[in-house]
């Protein structure tokens, strides 16, 4: 069998139903086999946006999204989404066509040494040059992906190495390693439980799906336990209910922060316990908590890596937790008191006073309209900056939506993703939340929408200028702005002529009524808001 024909097959025993890509001469051979083959392929605009499709394949999917790409400069167009698979945790295989094997170190037409290009955020590189090893190198690819910390696996094909023959074309994979906690260590977390007041779960990304979910909300319920969840991540649990404790960032607000401070236990789940997830390293502090922690993850390189731990599970947290549900022995009184507390100062961070702003239209008005009218289990998109902002405050999303962020804060992801979204599950109603910065950089994914008729839903925030970096501008250097003005299109216009249904809003509109009538649209539709740059975010403004 050719290599280029053996590597489509071993894709589709893995589960990949789709593949994401902007062409190159160096990979024709395995364009050629994609021919015929029961795997979609999508062709994109850019490097870029191939990958955080990929990216948005595997957070729908839990299956390693794939990429492919040229080498040299689509190699570094695709670098974005590969720090975002690092920094997300997400499975991606990255397939680079390279240069044939006889030009290599001859530093010809666009060669690269794509071991130091990505060494430092993947968790391997390997150049596949013997077509003979296909079939143990691509299962090992698909295997390190997905195994413990999951992250971004880099695959070089020689050009001339995809026409080779396969003499043993046996296709495997490789099962993942069972990882558990022992009976021992449940009935020890059990005992904290029972001797905390007032408990906190801090439940990260890999608590999504309908296994992960379902556990968290049983052990909450059954233990009675207030759940925070961490960046990008509040579709894993309910926000509506009464033990939901808010979404954890850098801008959670401060009453909130203050009553979960005041916790004596947090059981870290399925998050790496990073920057955002404990708020700058202050819930849980690290070096040292005040409060005892049980870390929770399905690989030992996160736990007491940064912050120390009482007790490191290196397990599945789904599995823990669903253990912890059953027969489960509820604590005293005060923890009914310390749930109280909790959902109270939640409740509160949950409502949005409008602002009484000039300079365009109040986004939080526009979040809220957008939440009231989505479908139940909508998909939301969202680029970074703070537009997203409103969103994780008052938006009141359950397991039921799929929240499809980027951990990484890398502009450009909110497009892309809700393309993907769309074109894989085309039932669900697919919103986006870009801004004005984010929509320049992608944007024209929605020549790939259109090609596959997809029907995202795409939202843009136009303030006019670099929201995120003009805060911190403000912060350091007041009234001293440079560098974050914007210039920008008649983004109507602009998305009339990718064949979107268009609709605008303006200060003084009916905000509730446009906002029905554009996610009525039947196909692709594109609000283009004119929203005020003073009321930057859920929690800040500008000044004037």
């Amino acid at each position: 069998m050719r290599a280029a024909d053996f590597i489509v097959q071993s894709l589709k025993a893995h589960g990949v139903k789709r593949v994401y890509c902007v062409p190159g001469e160096s990979y024709l051979a395995l364009l050629d086999a994609l021919h015929d083959a029961d795997i979609q392929v999508i062709i994109c605009r850019h490097e870029g946006g191939a990958g955080f499709m990929a990216v948005a394949e595997a957070k729908m999917t839990g299956i390693p999204g794939v990429v492919l790409v040229s080498r040299g400069p689509g190699a570094t167009n695709v670098s974005i989404a590969v720090h975002m698979a690092e920094q997300d945790a997400v499975p991606l295989i990255v397939i680079i066509g390279q240069i044939a094997r006889e030009e290599k170190y001859r530093f010809v037409f666009q060669e690269m040494d794509y071991g130091q290009v990505f060494g430092s955020f993947c968790k391997g590189v390997f150049e596949l040059t013997d077509a003979a090893r296909l079939p143990e190198m691509l299962p090992r690819a698909f295997r390190l992906a997905l195994e413990g910390l999951q992250g971004p696996v880099i695959l070089p094909v020689p050009e001339d190495m995809l026409r080779d023959e396969v003499l043993n074309p046996q296709v495997l994979t490789y099962p993942l390693p069972h990882v558990s906690a022992s009976p021992a260590d449940i009935e020890h977390l059990r005992d904290l439980l029972l001797r905390a007041e007032r408990p906190l779960v801090i439940a990260g990304s890999r608590m999504r799906g309908s296994k992960g979910a379902e556990a968290l909300a049983r052990f909450a319920s059954a233990q009675r336990v207030p759940v925070a969840v961490t960046w990008k991540s509040q579709d894993i649990f309910d926000n509506a209910s009464e033990l939901y404790a808010g979404h954890l960032d850098m801008g959670t607000a401060k009453d909130l922060r203050d009553v979960l401070a005041t916790t004596d236990l947090i059981i870290a789940a399925g998050t790496r316990l990073g920057d955002f997830a404990t708020m700058g390293f202050a819930l849980p502090e690290a070096p040292l908590p005040e409060q005892k922690l049980v870390h929770i993850y399905p690989d030992s390189k996160p736990i007491g890596r940064v912050i120390r731990v009482d007790l490191g599970l290196v397990a599945e947290p789904a599995d823990v937790l669903g253990a912890l549900a059953q027969n489960a022995r509820v604590a005293p009184a005060a923890r009914e008191r310390w749930i109280s507390s909790v959902h109270t100062a939640c409740a509160a961070s949950q409502i949005y006073a409008p602002r009484n702003v000039s300079d365009g239209v109040d986004f939080g008005l526009v979040t809220l309209a957008l939440a009231k009218c989505a479908d139940a289990n909508a998909t939301i998109t969202t680029d970074a900056g703070n537009m997203s902002s409103w969103a994780h405050r008052f938006w009141k999303m359950s397991p039921k939506n799929l929240m499809i962020g980027g951990v990484v804060g890398a502009m450009g992801n909110g497009v892309p993703s809700a393309v993907a979204a769309s074109i894989i599950d085309p039932s669900r109603q697919t919103i986006c939340l870009v801004g004005d910065g984010g929509v320049m950089m992608t944007g024209n994914e929605l020549a790939v929408a259109k090609a596959y008729g997809a029907t995202p839903k795409i939202v843009i925030s136009d303030n006019g200028i670099y929201g995120t970096i003009r805060s911190h501008q403000e912060r350091h250097f007041p009234h001293r702005i440079s560098g974050t003005k914007l210039v920008n299109p008649d983004f109507t216009a602009w998305a009339k002529s990718f064949g979107a249904e268009t609709f605008a809003l303006k200060l003084g509109d009916d905000v509730d009524a446009v906002v029905k009538a554009f996610l009525a649209s039947a196909g692709m539709a594109v609000l283009h808001v004119h929203s005020s740059a003073q009321s930057l975010s859920a929690g800040g403004t500008l000044p004037t």
